[in-house]
């Protein structure tokens, strides 16, 4: 619904609740960010504390060994404590709410895998998947855990002497990786990339217009952790709007689009989703 969102406290009062189950009533499109795995020890791009970093682009990671070099290492580190996180309970009252029929699909921004974790089923992930790796030249597909045995195997030196900065995307803050063995694909030599979308890189069309699909099938759209800055969700949000659903937004901070939100809640993901899951299924 169009119109200025409606403002709102540091956290969820028993009146924002009431109002967000009265827009979500129907079936309910899910987008979440990077705000709802902050309860999970993933730190966000853009919250309060976020720290200041210029991931790596595309453009750069296909320019040259020395850029994948640093990315691969850094990516080593990373996602050895990506993977070892566990679902909050934003991430589970989204999947209660899908198996009662009240969530149509989540469209995840995020590239944790935190979502399938919880027991979602229907997760568009936008942005790719950390767990996966990908082989840009014969389009071979890895299990992550497999290619970061062949790291550890090639870069012992590495492995046993670094420290750990876990940044939002599952990379890590990394030194001196001139020595660093980058794995290569097995199959044709090719190089390896995690499938996710890098800064610069476009949304596959597929999988947009599989994450378009949940917003067209629900009555209202729930953002939970996102501050709208990727284009991915502006489209998604958009679509909403031009189909005159309900949208309401949770997110600690300014979004863009707490203009057109019929309700903006600034508060924390876990225990909001929490209490409206219970509001919903009462």
């Amino acid at each position: 619904m169009g119109g200025r969102a409606e403002r709102n406290a540091e956290s969820a009062d028993a009146d924002q609740l009431d109002r967000a189950a009265e827009l979500l009533s129907g079936t309910v499109a899910v987008l979440t960010g990077a705000g709802i795995s902050t309860d999970s020890g993933i730190p966000d791009y853009r919250g309060e504390g976020a720290p200041k970093r210029s991931p790596m682009t595309i453009q750069q990671f296909l320019a040259g060994e020395s850029f994948r070099r640093r990315y691969w290492a850094g990516s080593y580190l990373g996602w050895a404590r990506f993977v070892a996180a566990e679902p909050n309970g934003g991430h589970l009252a989204l999947a209660d709410l899908e198996s009662a029929g009240r969530v149509q699909g989540v469209v995840t921004q995020n590239v944790d895998g935190l979502h399938g974790k919880a027991g979602s089923r229907h997760v568009v992930e936008v942005h790719g998947s950390v767990d996966r790796v990908v082989c840009l030249r014969c389009g071979q597909l890895f299990a992550r855990g497999a290619v970061a045995e062949r790291i550890e195997a090639a870069n012992a030196w590495f492995v046993t002497g670094a420290t750990t900065t876990l940044n939002p995307d599952g990379d890590a803050d990394v030194g001196d990786v001139a020595d660093f063995v980058i794995p290569d694909c097995t199959v044709c030599g090719g190089t390896l990339k995690p499938e996710v979308v890098f800064f610069g890189e476009f949304v596959p069309r597929d999988r947009f217009t599989e994450a378009a699909a949940i917003v067209t099938r629900a009555d209202a759209l729930l953002v939970a952790g996102s501050s709208l800055i990727v284009n991915s969700g502006i489209r998604l949000l958009e679509q909403a709007r031009r189909r005159r659903l309900p949208i309401v937004i949770l997110n600690r901070g300014a979004t863009k689009g707490d203009r057109i939100a019929a309700l903006k809640i600034d508060a924390g993901t876990t225990e909001t989703l929490t209490a409206l899951r219970d509001r919903l299924l009462a």
